[in-house]
């Protein structure tokens, strides 16, 4: 039999889904299962940008320009100038989800062996991304004693090779919630240029930020031009995330063109998608205000039921819909696997994502767990209850 792909032996599987099994036979067996593991928002898609969908009068179903539909492109400079972040629609790629944004940026802006660094822990798949580009994700840890915060900018440097040509962020982050200031950016903005960097930016939470907050994106950094480039996409914004439509933006023409090749390759991006997407920045103004008050409420919620368990430690996030949570356990994955397959309260268990598939480096995490609150507030507290009386009883 022929050997498979040594990248494919490399490729990590997802922290996130790795633990399914056990969560679908615990539902065979009638337990309910509160998925607090994956970032799968319960707040309805809104009818409006589905009706759009629905009401497509489209007698072919074709291929879109391989930059994307240009009203759709054209749409999207509303939205960005909205957001403090002025651009014109030949700098934008519609993209497969934020994932295809972030492995063209990878494909263009690096060749294998290269080194990307990342502030640990991070979205898991960024590894992925990685492996599948043959790149090397340096990451620098960060501590949830100060809550995730951007790690010194001495410890940046002291990770710059010759070989590193980009640092990577998600902001507000995915796993902590974590959510980048001014000035945590104006550190990024001192090294990237200081060095020839890019500077990859993950901005699919850009509405979810608290505590009166504001969102700030690395394409609106001023001596940015050539370096930053911006990764999004409508999946949480506006919870869509099957219709797979995210955005390449970046005001460098040379890397935009070269990404415009791999666009090529693939062809183009999906036509009813992108129908939503237009549709979805005609929302109304005010249509995250009820949007933003509840995820708000399911952070307070959800950090305080969290902190008052006995050995649980969980910072305050700033942005997203995730927290990242310190347990009295000595493995997480044991314990999420043990929850699931042996554990019961009111007939319902919890499903968290072990925080060590969110690490590069190997042993950190190992007893934190990423929550994602994206149930409703009744759904938050039975799950915090049943994590309350599964701690209870645990043994390492």
């Amino acid at each position: 039999m022929p050997s498979i792909a040594n990248r494919g032996e490399q490729m990590p599987p997802s922290p996130i889904r790795k633990l399914v099994p056990y969560a679908e036979a615990a539902k065979k067996k009638g337990v309910k299962v509160f998925h607090l593991n994956i970032g799968q928002p319960d707040i309805e898609t809104p009818k409006a940008i589905l009706d759009a969908v629905k009401n497509t009068d489209m007698k072919v179903l074709e291929y879109s320009h391989s930059a994307g539909f240009e009203s759709y492109r054209r749409k999207l400079v509303t939205y960005y100038d909205r957001n403090g972040i002025h651009i014109d629609h030949n700098q934008i790629i519609v993209t497969t989800g934020g994932s295809e944004a972030i492995l063209f940026a990878m494909m263009s802006c690096m060749d294998p062996g290269d080194e990307i660094i990342i502030p640990e822990p991070f979205y898991a798949n960024y590894n992925g991304f990685a492996i599948s580009a043959g790149i090397k994700v340096v990451p620098i840890p960060s501590s949830i004693e100060t809550g995730f915060a951007l790690p010194p900018i001495e410890a940046f440097e002291k990770a710059v090779t010759p070989r590193t040509k980009a640092i990577m962020i998600c902001n507000p982050n995915n796993p902590t919630g974590y959510l980048y200031s001014l000035e945590e950016l104006e550190v990024l903005k001192q090294i990237c240029l200081k060095h020839d960097l890019f500077l990859f930016s993950d901005e699919a939470y850009r509405e979810f930020c608290y505590d009166g907050r504001k969102h700030i994106s690395a394409l609106s950094l001023e001596g940015m031009e050539k370096h930053a480039i911006l990764m999004d996409t409508i999946s949480k914004r506006y919870s869509a995330c099957g219709g797979r439509i995210g955005a390449f933006v970046t005001k460098n023409k040379i890397v935009l063109d070269t990404a415009m090749k791999f666009a090529q390759a693939r062809l183009s991006p999906p036509s009813f998608a992108q129908i939503l997407g237009e549709a979805a920045v005609d929302l109304p103004a005010n249509y995250f205000d009820a949007v933003h008050a509840e995820y708000n409420a399911r952070r307070d919620l959800l950090i305080a039921r969290l902190n008052k368990i006995e050995g649980v430690t969980c910072p305050c996030p700033g942005g997203a819909f995730y927290a990242i949570a310190k347990l009295p356990v000595e493995d997480s994955e044991k314990f999420c696997q043990w929850l699931l397959e042996d554990f019961s309260f009111n007939n319902a268990t919890v499903m968290m994502a072990p925080a060590a598939g969110f690490y590069a480096t190997k042993g950190m995490g190992k007893n934190e767990v990423r929550l994602a609150y994206v149930l409703n507030l009744d759904d938050i507290n039975a799950a915090m209850d049943c994590l309350d009386a599964a701690l209870k009883i645990y043994k390492n």
